[in-house]
């Protein structure tokens, strides 16, 4: 948050004179060592497309709370702002003194602040999902203050993106997108928003990053840019220097709350594919391969004969799902798709999501250190459908059946008693691990007692004794390290390369 400046300390005035002359110097230099000249006809061409977004909503009071704040933002005492957003936000009806009679227990409304742009002059608007989520009431505020009420078209909540439509009074100025791909390192951006609700904002930097995973969503591949960004930039645009929206301003990384010189921009590329969705169906229609995938480590391309590791390794593969009638199996590793090259597992979410529902499509695998192409005819990915990796299952601590030891496991077959002591479906087969050694790696490895695993270097196991054989074998081999298909009770897979050194 920007706050006023304190007081400094007199050790740290020394510091302060360096600044300041470092100021001076900056003053002095010349103009493109400031930036390109351009950014002002850039902001005057496309000011009047950026729009503020206000949204009122209704929420339960609580006694005891927060003093009817809402969403105030904490600002330090003294700030120049901290008058303006009491009277913003304190003074509102259902705030402190703005409901007579209700003793602070009525439902209140809240509002908030956000921006937005226009990408169509008959009125539709991109914004962040965040910005308008749960709002009862959705406005538009132009430049130039006119204030028009807002329909909702239709929201993603994987990329936070919204759209919205409202009937113009005037004649509108709308935005083209750019390319995010063409985007540069250290390319000049321009990002403007509605800031602590000062609206039509304008400040300048490069693009730090590209392709950015920070891991808020299953398709991150943010722009990362050092162009100031504070609350209330939200789904505003990031343009280049041509004008075009390369990205919508979305998150920060601030311990403050305020710009750090660290902010993250959906590309322009995912937006435009979100923006047709939610416009042509309302809601957003993705690819659906029907598989789980996880990351190829060292060791599990070491274990699959891949060199160098990479591709998303497919962990399981679902009964009703697009990829198990095209004959993709689990430990296959997707190093291709429609055309696309695959390093790691997020390309492949992506790039599955961003193709067309029906579109028959090549995929290239490798399969026991074999390349193969595998034709598969995506289906739709449903809301309640994620691409996730199969998840592990603590289970509590049992009486120990006979076992065998392998890999710093105690291994065991699957009987009745154990499958019901530790819930495991009947359609699982293998060797259940019944205890692991803390000191191995395998717990590193977050292998636990409960898991099963069905095959030991892409080759099924039925009991202990062939878990311990086949170990042994890959040994003598010489193998540095062992994969193992494991299961949770459930039945999702995953894989896990475990070290024999």
């Amino acid at each position: 948050m920007t706050g006023a400046i304190p007081a400094l300390s007199h050790r740290l005035r020394p510091w302060a004179a360096a600044i300041c002359l470092g100021a001076t110097t900056l003053l002095s230099a010349p103009a493109s060592a400031r930036g390109p000249d351009g950014i002002a006809d850039v902001a005057e061409k496309v000011i009047d497309a950026v729009v503020n977004i206000s949204t009122t909503q209704t929420v339960e009071a609580k006694a005891g709370g927060d003093g009817g704040r809402g969403a105030m933002p904490q600002l330090p005492p003294g700030s120049p702002f901290e008058e303006f957003f009491d009277d913003f936000f304190k003074n509102r009806r259902g705030g402190p003194g703005g409901d007579k009679g209700g003793g602070g227990m009525q439902p209140r409304k809240t509002n908030s602040l956000g921006s937005g742009f226009i990408v169509d002059t008959a009125g539709i608007v991109v914004t962040n999902n965040h910005v308008i989520a749960d709002a009862d009431e959705i406005n538009v505020i132009m430049n130039d203050g006119t204030k028009i009420k807002a329909t909702l078209v239709g929201v993603d909540k994987k990329t936070d993106l919204a759209v919205l439509k409202f009937t113009p009074v005037k004649p509108l100025v709308a935005v083209k997108f750019g390319d995010s791909d063409k985007l540069r390192l250290g390319e000049w951006v321009i990002a403007i928003g509605n800031p602590f609700s000062l609206g039509g904002t304008v400040t300048a930097g490069i693009v730090s990053a590209r392709n950015r995973d920070i891991n808020s969503g299953p398709y991150d591949s943010y722009i990362q840019t050092d162009a100031a960004i504070n609350r209330g930039n939200s789904g505003g645009p990031l343009f280049n220097l041509d004008g075009e929206v390369i990205g919508v301003n979305t998150l920060i990384i601030s311990p403050s709350g305020g710009s750090i010189g660290i902010g993250f921009a959906v590309p322009s590329k995912t937006v435009v594919g979100v923006v047709d969705s939610l416009r042509q169906f309302g809601e957003l229609r993705r690819g659906w391969l029907g598989v789980r995938i996880q990351q190829v480590t060292d060791e599990i391309a070491e274990s699959l004969s891949i060199k160098p590791a990479r591709g998303a390794l497919i962990a399981g593969v679902e009964e009703k799902g697009p990829a198990k009638p095209a004959g993709i199996e689990p430990g296959d590793v997707v190093i291709k798709f429609d055309g696309k090259d695959i390093k790691e597992p997020k390309d492949l979410s992506r790039v599955v999501a961003d193709t067309a529902v029906g579109k028959a499509v090549d995929v290239v695998i490798i399969r026991k250190g074999e390349e193969q192409t595998k034709q598969v005819t995506l289906g739709r990915l449903e809301d309640g459908e994620k691409a996730v990796a199969a998840a592990n299952k603590t289970q509590p601590e049992a009486e120990k059946p006979a076992t065998q030891k392998a890999l710093g496991l105690d291994l065991a077959g699957l009987s009745k008693d154990l499958r019901t002591r530790y819930k495991i479906k009947d359609s699982v087969k293998g060797v259940v691990i019944t205890n692991v050694d803390s000191s191995s790696d395998a717990a590193e490895k977050r292998l636990s007692a409960g898991e099963v695993i069905v095959e030991v270097a892409q080759e099924a196991v039925s009991n202990a004794a062939d878990v311990k054989k086949r170990v042994d074998q890959l040994k003598k081999d010489g193998k540095r390290s062992i994969l193992l298909l494991v299961s949770n009770a459930d039945g999702e897979l995953r894989f896990v390369a475990l070290s024999v050194q």
